[in-house]
């Protein structure tokens, strides 16, 4: 078993870690509904966003480090700085993918983080158990069929191009997720703040650094609201609960994503949108509807 690999008991502690998890999910939902709101380029977008949600959570890490800030930079190894770098190739495919396909073709490429069950699986050991295989199958078809609805909105080689990037992005936040679990004494928000970095300098060359006061306000909404808050949500998160169940109930972000779009862009969904959507949202709650018990190893 890895070191300092955590044990997961059916209390408070479960409970508080989902809900944190759900609080992420729920605000990572609004990338689409921004995205669409602002008229930068991709890589506007991923500068500004990186200037705001890094400030910020170097704001975060020094506000609770305080002393030991500068440490938690020095202290990250390959770990942390992988986890960095897996994170900027995330952020960086996410904002790129919808700038080229749909929202809902998006997400269902968001939803493969369940791939971090697998990974925990093969990688940290974790048990998947019927309840957890019953909830991710099922996860699955639920997806498949809202995303089906979409299936004809974008054609072409750009949403293809998005797709791939989408299958990038899928790979990069289920890796993010094992990571973040596979070394506690790694501080990830600092790793997090070096993939924001990163994410920022190779944006430079291609960003406008003179937006409208409009667009400027929405980008201070994604770095903040929507990137730096839910980060701090998700990282605390999810050293609370296995990878499988933080991994399904993140996947919330990709029901809610299509709908903020429909709310605000009178989109109406079809109707297997709606049942998929449907289908995912029970699944995540059968999943994570309480805690669950996981044996300490015998001595």
């Amino acid at each position: 078993m890895p070191r300092d690999q955590p044990q997961f008991q059916e209390s408070g502690e479960y409970r508080r870690g989902a809900l944190l998890v759900a609080g992420a999910a729920l605000a990572w939902s609004t990338a689409g509904l921004l995205t669409r709101w602002t008229a930068t380029d991709p890589w506007t977008t991923l500068f500004w966003r990186s200037i705001f949600a890094g400030a910020a959570l170097l704001g975060y890490l020094v506000a609770t480090e305080r002393r030991g800030a500068v440490r938690a930079f020095t202290r990250l190894g390959p770990i942390g700085l992988l986890l960095g770098l897996c994170f900027a190739v995330s952020m960086i495919t996410f904002i790129t993918a919808l700038s080229l396909t749909t929202v809902a073709n998006v997400m269902v490429f968001q939803a493969a983080s369940i791939f971090a069950a697998i990974l925990a699986w093969a990688w940290l050991k974790e048990r998947i158990d019927g309840r957890i295989a019953l909830a991710i199958a099922a996860t699955l078809a639920g997806i498949v069929v809202m995303v089906s609805a979409a299936g004809g909105a974008a054609t072409g080689g750009a949403a293809l191009i998005g797709d791939l990037l989408g299958l990038g992005m899928s790979i990069s936040s289920a890796l993010t997720i094992i990571l973040l679990r596979l070394d506690r004494r790694v501080s990830t928000t600092a790793a997090i703040f070096v993939g924001m970095v990163l994410t920022g300098l190779l944006a430079l060359p291609h960003a406008d650094f003179a937006p409208s006061s409009g667009n400027l306000g929405i980008l201070v909404l994604f770095g903040l609201g929507q990137m730096a808050l839910p980060l701090v949500l998700f990282t605390n998160g999810v050293r609370l609960i296995p990878a499988a169940d933080a991994g399904l109930i993140s996947i919330v972000e990709c029901v809610l994503a299509p709908l903020w779009v429909w709310l605000a862009f009178d989109e109406t969904p079809d109707a297997r949108g709606l049942v998929g959507g449907a289908i995912v949202l029970v699944a995540v709650a059968f999943a994570a509807g309480r805690g669950r018990r996981r044996p300490a190893p015998a001595p």
